[in-house]
């Protein structure tokens, strides 16, 4: 049984198993739940010392008992992709246990003709699904044997491709069992990412990262996806996962027109930067969590 290695062990998060338990254990023990259970989160994808503790309010949103399928919703970093690839793998290894892909919901998904399969060594070189992998299998550490994944690396979508997925996938976020995880990091600032957008009337940098970025939480958690792809348009915020998330809005929108009636809300519960920016020569990356219910 073909197994993706976990790659980034050892470099972005640790690959002792002890080490990285009581890591996640300690960051998950510092948040209540506040907005949950979550039926998607919105977590961030940096190497665990930046990030993991912002993730952990995300991931505490979720209740492991209902969980019987988790969907990975990663950008593509380093492959031009017009839609969206699946996994070849059967598995995805982690310093925990296996993860094992549904492949019943990945033959469902093929069948629709709107997946494409990533090479072994795409799937290898992206971390944007692998980061989500160790909180997952801690979280669902009891049910170890009682779920699968669906990773799925999404590229750069046109709004209205944003739209189709999101209507191929909505069926799945109905489902009480099944979670998703998107994955995205926020504003990346600085001359290294070619961003260096600032309103002066913010005063710092810092400060005005800030103010940009929480403009773009806002309109995610009014579950608006044409309001943050016009957000998109105006500012250019280099939100790596802005296709996953417009993928999740997009979903959201699908169900409310199937008139089922549910009272559906998203609410970001943490935000952080990697550090300040008060120069043009400085940089950094913005991480925050979210959290989406269906009641």
């Amino acid at each position: 049984m073909s197994v993706r290695r976990a790659t980034h062990a050892g470099s972005w998060y640790s690959d002792s198993r002890s080490e990285l338990n009581q890591q996640l254990s300690r960051w998950l023990s510092e948040v209540n739940v506040d907005h949950g259970p979550a039926r998607a989160i919105i977590s961030p994808h940096a190497g665990y010392q930046y990030c993991g503790s912002c993730a952990a309010f995300a991931y505490r949103q979720v209740d492991p008992g209902r969980v019987r399928r988790v969907f990975i919703l990663g950008p593509s970093h380093h492959v031009r992709l017009p839609g969206c690839a699946l996994s070849t793998y059967e598995k995805y290894a982690t310093p925990f246990y296996d993860l094992v892909i549904d492949q019943h919901v990945y033959q469902e998904l093929k069948r629709s003709g709107k997946f494409e399969q990533m090479s072994a060594s795409t799937d290898e070189d992206e971390h944007s699904i692998e980061m989500q992998l160790p909180m997952i299998a801690k979280m669902m550490e009891r049910y170890a044997t009682q779920f699968t994944v669906v990773p799925i690396l999404v590229g750069s979508l046109v709004p209205e491709k944003e739209a189709m997925y999101g209507s191929v996938l909505a069926p799945y976020l109905d489902d009480p069992s099944n979670l998703f995880v998107i994955s995205s990091d926020f504003c990346h600032w600085g001359q290294r990412f070619r961003y260096t957008y600032f309103d002066r009337s913010c005063g710092e940098i810092h400060r005005s990262i800030s103010k940009l970025d929480r403009t773009g939480m806002d309109l995610i958690e009014q579950l608006s996806p044409k309001g943050f792809t016009e957000y998109l348009k105006k500012y250019g915020n280099t939100i790596c996962g802005r296709h996953p998330i417009g993928v999740l809005l997009n979903a959201v929108e699908s169900l409310r027109k199937t008139g089922n009636g549910h009272n559906m809300s998203l609410k970001f519960l943490k935000y952080s930067q990697s550090s300040q920016c008060y120069s043009m020569s400085d940089s950094s990356v913005s991480y925050a969590a979210a959290s989406f219910v269906v009641h």
